[in-house]
C-alpha cells in the first residue's frame, strides 16, 4: 500500500512541476506540444519496445486481456443506449462511447503503470486493444455515418497501425515471441531513451492544466456527464466484477485490471471528434473532466485493492 500511494506521489509532483514550468513560461508557447511530441513519437515506443521485448507474452495475453475488452464494451454500451434512446446521432454517439470507455493508455497509462503497478508492459494490452481493435471500429462507424469527409476509408482503418506507440508495442511483442536477444549496444541507447517517456508525459501534463476552462456546460452537458460518469466509476466497477466475480483475480491481477480501467479518456479521442468535426466540445470536456476525477478514483482504488 505504501508503495503505491509512494507512485501516486511521485506522479503528482512531477505534474505539479510541470504546472509550474507553465505557469511561468520556462518552455515557451510550444513547451507542452513539444514535450508530448517527444513522448509519443519517441520515447513511449522506446520504452514499451523495450520492456515488451524482454517481457513473457503469457503476462500480456491472458485473461487481464479479455476482463478490459468486457468492461470497455460494457461502459460504450451503456453510453450507445442512452445515446439511441436520447437521439442524440451516431457521431456523437460515437464519440460519446469512446470518451466512457476508452482509456489513457498512453500519456497516463504509462506512468501509472511504471509508478504504481512497477511494471510498463502491464499497460500494453489495454493499448493494443484499444489501438488494433476499438479505433478501427469506431472510425468505421463514423466514417459510415458520414460524419466528414477525410480520405479513403482504408486509411482511416490503417491509421493506429501508424502510431509509434502501437509499432513500437508491436515490435516488442514479436521481438519476445521470436526469442531474439536485442544487442546491448542497440538496447541500451533504447533503454535510456525510453526513459524519457514518463517523465516527458507527466510535464507535458501539467503544463496543459495551466488556463484549462470549466467543463460541463452547454447543449452537450448531459452526454459529457454521463460518458464520465461511465469512464470514472462505470468501468472500473464493471472490471473489479469481471475480474473478481467471474475471472477469480485477486491480489496485484485484480489492481492491475481495475486501475488501467479508471484511467482517464484518451486525448486522442479529441483528435477524432475535430477531425470528423463531430462532439468536438463532448471529446474536450469528458476528457478534462475524467482526467481530474480519475485521481481520487485512483487514490481510492489503490487503497482498496493495493
Amino acid at each position: 500500500m505504501q508503495g503505491v500511494l509512494t507512485g501516486f506521489a511521485v506522479i503528482a509532483v512531477v505534474i505539479g512541476v510541470g504546472y509550474v514550468i507553465g505557469l511561468r513560461g520556462h518552455l515557451g508557447a510550444h513547451g507542452r506540444e513539444v514535450l508530448t511530441k517527444l513522448a509519443f513519437h519517441v520515447a513511449s515506443p522506446a520504452l514499451l519496445f523495450t520492456t515488451l521485448a524482454q517481457t513473457d507474452l503469457a503476462v500480456i495475453f491472458s485473461s487481464r486481456l479479455l476482463v478490459t475488452a468486457l468492461s470497455t464494451a460494457a461502459a460504450a454500451g451503456v453510453f450507445v443506449a442512452v445515446g439511441v434512446v436520447r437521439r442524440w446521432g451516431v457521431g456523437r454517439t460515437t464519440i460519446g462511447a469512446l470518451c466512457s470507455s476508452y482509456v489513457n493508455s498512453g500519456n497516463l497509462g504509462i506512468p501509472i503503470a511504471v509508478y504504481v503497478l512497477g511494471d510498463a508492459s502491464l499497460v500494453a494490452p489495454v493499448l493494443l486493444f484499444q489501438l488494433i481493435g476499438v479505433t478501427p471500429i469506431a472510425l468505421t462507424i463514423l466514417d459510415l455515418s458520414g460524419e466528414g469527409e477525410k480520405g479513403p476509408l482504408w486509411r482511416r482503418l490503417l491509421t493506429p497501425l501508424r502510431n509509434p506507440i502501437a509499432l513500437g508495442s508491436l515490435a516488442g511483442v514479436a521481438v519476445s515471441a521470436t526469442g531474439l536477444r536485442i544487442p546491448a549496444p542497440v538496447l541500451d541507447p533504447l533503454t535510456l531513451i525510453g526513459g524519457m517517456s514518463v517523465p516527458a508525459v507527466l510535464l507535458a501534463f501539467g503544463i496543459s492544466l495551466c488556463g484549462s476552462t470549466m467543463p460541463g456546460r452547454g447543449p452537450d452537458r448531459q452526454p459529457v456527464f454521463l460518458s464520465v460518469a461511465l469512464k470514472s466509476v462505470g468501468q472500473p466497477a464493471a472490471a473489479w466484477a469481471l475480474a473478481a466475480g467471474v475471472f477469480g483475480l485477486r491480489g496485484a491481477p485484480l489492481l492491475d485490471v481495475v486501475v488501467t480501467s479508471a484511467l482517464p479518456a484518451a486525448q486522442n479521442l479529441y483528435t477524432y471528434a475535430s477531425s470528423y468535426r463531430v462532439g468536438e466540445r463532448l471529446a474536450r470536456d469528458s476528457i478534462l473532466m475524467s482526467t481530474v476525477i480519475s485521481v481520487p478514483v485512483l487514490v481510492v482504488v489503490a487503497t482498496l485493492l493495493g
